[in-house]
């Protein structure tokens, strides 16, 4: 199999445009036609401690050039499989939404009609965030469309309903997503520690129809008997907040919890999701560069999009 080393351009790492993977950039969006679309949300006025997480889209962009060098895919031995093999993965990167400094509620309403305009034209969104209440007009977003199941990967419960008259923070997303009609349910995993959500939150988000597991939780059951929890044959909505991962391989984030996720175990997870149901949208949230001084959260971030991008297309087929 031709693997790209032998003609044409080498386009290392740090050559030419920094696009997610490297993917064709495509800035009309009515003219979009791909299976993949990767959108930007450099929002983080939601945040309630260390602001940052606006630099996220473009740290991940720029690590997952990374990933992008030579291949004709992404041959994984242990699963003899190539992922987003060349000519087949059809990915593009959409640029970013509008943001609109001081103005929560529009930046917000940017996102949503990018999102809408991605499902409009076909392709799965997956969003780079911004801190975490960007999930809320991305879940916004499939109101339009079938029912969907949300899968949440976080150090943070994210239930809070109101504090001080904010509703739309990055403490909020899943509580505004529980109350819509369309969101069949939630699945809550790796919650842990001091959160920013008291008792009666995780009481609501039970009668509200969560599965919330920590990490230990998750340990003690193993893999398989996690995803037996979540209903089979679903449209799955994942959002994937980066202080789920323990803080010692993602420091860059503005709220970090110890005791969180290694890599294998939320890869394990992810690739049992893509084969238990359908998966319809992503976003991954909460990367903050300024804390990232060796680059290593914006590298984990890029590579476990890429490999769910990848699971996600494979089993599809």
């Amino acid at each position: 199999m031709a693997h790209g080393y032998d003609a044409g351009r080498l386009d290392l790492p740090f050559v030419g445009v920094a696009t997610f993977g490297k993917y064709p950039l495509c800035l009309d969006w009515d003219r979009l036609d791909a299976d993949v679309a990767i959108l930007g949300a450099p929002f983080d006025l939601g945040t309630q401690w260390r602001s940052g997480a606006r630099s996220g889209p473009r740290a991940i962009r720029e690590a997952s050039t990374l990933f992008a060098f030579g291949h004709a895919g992404a041959y994984d031995h242990e699963d003899d499989v190539v992922y987003l093999p060349a000519g087949q993965a059809r990915i593009v990167d959409v640029g970013d939404a509008d943001m609109i400094h001081t103005d929560t509620l529009q930046s917000h309403a940017n996102i949503e009609a990018a999102v809408r305009k991605i499902l409009k034209r076909g392709a799965l969104p997956v969003t780079l965030g911004g801190d975490h209440s960007v999930n809320i007009p991305c879940i916004a977003a499939f109101s339009d469309e079938e029912p969907i199941h949300l899968i949440q990967f976080d150090a943070h419960l994210d239930f809070v309903d109101e504090r001080h008259g904010v509703r739309y923070g990055h403490g909020n997303p899943m509580r505004r997503a529980a109350e819509r009609a369309y969101v069949t349910g939630l699945t809550q995993l790796g919650i842990r520690n001091v959160s920013s959500t008291a008792r009666e939150g995780y009481e609501d988000a039970r009668a509200m129809g969560s599965d919330i597991l920590s990490v230990r939780q998750i340990r003690k059951l193993g893999v398989d008997a996690v995803l037996e929890r979540i209903p089979a044959g679903k449209r799955y909505y994942l959002t994937i907040d980066i202080d789920g991962f323990d803080p010692s391989i993602a420091p860059g984030t503005g709220t970090p919890s110890h005791g969180g996720f290694t890599y294998y175990e939320v890869l394990e997870l992810l690739d049992g999701i893509t084969r238990r149901g359908t998966v319809v949208g992503v976003d991954l949230v909460e990367v903050a560069r300024e804390y990232d001084p060796a680059g290593v959260t914006s590298i984990l971030a890029a590579q476990v999009l890429l490999n769910l991008i990848g699971r996600v297309l494979h089993n599809r087929a």
